[in-house]
């Protein structure tokens, strides 16, 4: 028995969810520095703000994933995960925008932020689950096309509401102009009727079919017979925990920024997750964190090829994302007043800026396929991340605003990719029974060089760069270019 081959109209149901995730996302990704910013938040504490976001995902990801292999009611596998995680963003989208304090607009990205990854994760698995491998490439361009969508709403919405409805983008000292806070409402409607649309017009698999395509699936092995020896799990959590006291150590003694101390003391707690694993496993206990933990070692080696390649891309996209307001408003219009009409018409035009990289990201979704069907889908990934990685370079030396829509063009080819991409390929290596688990895993090499860039590109822009936030998008540049770099040396079992 093989999965039957769905229609168009099949994948884009399944994918509308995508729409409203991505809705949310957008607001977030847009406005969530300008809110800091206005909240009162100087330029450097901004990305340590973006923290506990990550920090949550980390752990909010893999379980999420777990549990969706092993759940199954009324609404299916996935299903009951997208609508949860729609709930509770649409909720959070209401309030960020009315916090009364700084500390409640970093609380509520938290509560933002884990939410979406409640929906986000299942829906990667719940494309592998579904289609066969061969429409797989497919699934995940039409994830990419309602991204796409999806963000380009979301992100010009502040615009269009104070330029087509007159709604003010101007306000006091510390609070949020009605433009964004009408978009954070409408985008919260978006949410919610988007997943809905998914969870009410498709369909999964049941347990017994699915458990039929396990046995039938000649191209992936299911690698829990796989076994990673007790003493060579402890070494590598000994070690980690070995460097991260080194790390803390040597920040106390060079007087470094306290931000510094959240990298390396994660590095010591995944290390002790590690050393317990072991200890666990040697007295025979099997539990869901023993299982966690020790597949974490386990990833096929696709996977691990891919993470390095995640894990740049996405150090680039954090970089945009927290410090395009900055860049652009300081760098380009000279303004830094938060309060000053020239410094909102900036920020403003931030919003269709990612308009424009999230409409070409809509736009090239479905040529990716078709690129990589005559090249192959390493050799499209890498185009698509050079041009991405100039794109954000380009930046520094633009003086007309209006040219940063060709900087724009360059990251939505990449943006595209990435969201695509990676996952096609990955989905063909990895074992069907823990599909969510292993997507779930993946999705740690987002908010890794989340956090890396949360903790190091504030301390950076202060100590090399003068405060000048365009910097940190030259980062980015490089770190994308490098990522399409690393795409060569995946193995890529669709091409074997």
């Amino acid at each position: 028995m093989k999965k039957r081959h769905l229609s168009f109209w099949e994948i884009w149901n399944m994918s509308f969810g995508f729409l409203g995730i991505q809705f949310g996302f957008a607001l977030q990704n847009a406005n969530a520095s300008r809110i800091f910013e206005t909240l009162g938040a100087s330029i450097d504490k901004i990305p340590i703000l973006w923290i506990a976001a990550p920090l949550t995902g980390l752990i909010v990801q893999p379980i999420i994933g777990f549990l969706s292999d092993r759940t199954w009611t009324r609404l299916g596998r996935r299903r009951p995960y997208f609508l949860v995680g729609a709930i509770l963003s649409t909720l959070a989208l209401f309030f960020m925008p009315n916090s009364p304090a700084l500390w409640v607009a970093a609380l509520m990205l938290w509560v933002l932020d884990a939410s979406i990854n409640v929906s986000m994760e299942p829906f990667r698995a719940f494309v592998a689950d579904n289609l066969p491998n061969e429409q797989r490439t497919k699934g995940f361009a039409m994830q990419s096309f309602f991204i796409g969508v999806g963000a380009v709403v979301g992100s010009i919405l502040p615009y269009i509401l104070t330029n087509w409805f007159d709604v003010s983008n101007t306000a006091p000292e510390g609070i949020i102009p009605d433009s964004v806070k009408w978009s954070f409402y409408l985008g919260g409607l978006v949410f919610l009727i988007a997943v809905l649309w998914t969870v009410f017009k498709s369909k999964e698999y049941s347990p017994e079919e699915m458990e039929t395509f396990h046995r039938n699936d000649e191209k992936t092995q299911d690698i829990t017979n796989q076994t990673i020896n007790e003493i060579k799990q402890l070494l590598v959590g000994v070690s980690m925990l070995v460097v991260s006291l080194a790390g803390i150590f040597y920040l106390i003694e060079a007087n470094l920024d306290k931000e510094l101390y959240i990298l390396v003391s994660g590095i010591g707690f995944v290390g002790i997750l590690f050393i317990l694993a072991s200890i666990l496993r040697k007295k025979g206990f099997t539990n869901s964190f023993v299982t966690i933990t020790t597949d974490l070692l386990n990833m096929p080696t696709t996977m691990k090829q891919l993470v390095w390649v995640q894990f740049f891309s996405w150090f680039a996209l954090f970089a945009m994302w927290i410090y395009t307001t900055q860049a652009v408003t300081g760098h380009i219009y000279k303004a830094t007043d938060t309060t000053s009409a020239l410094y909102n018409t900036g920020a403003d035009w931030v919003g269709v800026l990612f308009m424009v990289y999230n409409g070409v990201a809509a736009l090239v979704a479905f040529l990716l396929p078709v690129i990589a069907k005559k090249t192959s889908r390493k050799i499209t990934h890498l185009i698509a991340l050079v041009l991405g990685g100039f794109g954000l370079i380009s930046i520094y030396f633009i003086s007309n605003p209006n040219l940063l829509v060709l900087s724009m063009v360059g990251v939505g080819i990449a943006w595209a990719s990435i969201l695509s991409m990676p996952y096609a390929m990955l989905s063909s290596a990895l074992p069907p029974k823990k599909m969510g688990y292993f997507m779930g895993v993946f999705n740690f090499f987002i908010v890794i060089p989340q956090l890396v860039a949360a903790t190091i590109l504030g301390f950076l822009v202060k100590t090399f760069f003068n405060e000048q936030p365009v910097y940190a998008l030259i980062m980015g540049g490089f770190s994308m270019i490098l990522a399409g770099i690393l795409t060569l040396r995946v193995l890529d079992k669709n091409e074997d």
